[in-house]
């Protein structure tokens, strides 16, 4: 059998198997119990338009101050494991290992829970504000790992180049090193942004006053109230409207990197 040919019958076997799952699922599921659970207009009804003008409003807010505070804080930790000063190495690195190696939802039951105990002291903003103070100290962890990578990744002749014009260090960390390197970084951190949306999710956790809460948690109360599913499917579609953008944000810059390339 030629290749050619062996490899039209891999390839028709794939659609094959795609179609027998696909025909599968639409045989096993149970279309109208899920129409009752998840498509219930009542319970639709009482969820709009909360849903939009305090979850979903409360969830991006969430997002972007989580993801602002592990941006400054991840910039630090990326210089402080770059430097030449080896304890300033140490603690980056104990501090990137630590909070990478745990749950983002062990450290925020810590923050929301055991540090009031440990340290008689409650982060500000409350509940929401210890839950928002974890995710800064996790996803800082994450993006500090990414914005040292960018700045190794900036060709080493910039530098020299910057030196030879007589710029300080400083300068051309900030000048010259910083903007090449969140150029190079943009694709991943817009990426981490997208997980801290889903991540804050995770917020129930440390407890929430009603017009505190994201979408996960107001789908949840919503639900015990309801007793329908269609809430977590509103809140589904919310989370969808405002990561899919981001998603294919993130593979239109990682197509003009490659291009630029």
């Amino acid at each position: 059998m030629k290749p050619s040919t062996r490899r039209r019958l891999f390839r028709g076997t794939l659609y094959a198997l795609f179609v027998v799952a696909v025909v599968l699922v639409l045989l096993v599921a149970d279309w109208e119990a899920a129409r009752n659970s998840f498509l219930d207009a009542g319970s639709a009804q009482a969820s709009w338009p909360v849903i939009v003008t305090t979850a979903a409003k409360n969830t991006v807010l969430y997002t972007f101050i989580a993801f602002l505070g592990g941006l400054a804080l991840g910039l630090v930790l990326a210089l402080m494991k770059l430097s030449p000063v080896a304890p300033y190495r140490w603690v980056s690195t104990a501090y990137i290992e630590l909070f990478r190696g745990l749950p983002a939802l062990l450290v925020i039951f810590g923050f929301a829970f055991a540090v009031p105990v440990a340290f008689n002291w409650r982060p500000p903003g409350g509940s929401v504000g210890a839950g928002l103070l974890a995710l800064i100290i996790v996803s800082a962890a994450y993006i500090a790992e990414t914005i040292r990578a960018g700045i190794q990744a900036v060709p080493k002749g910039q530098v020299e180049a910057a030196k030879s014009l007589g710029m300080s260090p400083t300068w051309t960390m900030v000048s010259v090193v910083l903007p090449q390197a969140f150029r190079i970084i943009t694709p991943p951190l817009t990426n981490e942004l997208v997980i801290i949306i889903k991540d804050t999710s995770l917020l129930f956790m440390a407890g929430m006053a009603l017009g505190d809460r994201e979408l996960t948690t107001f789908a949840r109360d919503m639900v015990s109230q309801t007793a329908s599913a269609t809430p977590l499917l509103m809140a589904a579609a919310g989370y969808l409207v405002i990561t899919l953008p981001l998603t294919q944000l993130v593979a239109y810059m990682e197509r003009r990197q490659k291009m630029g390339q």
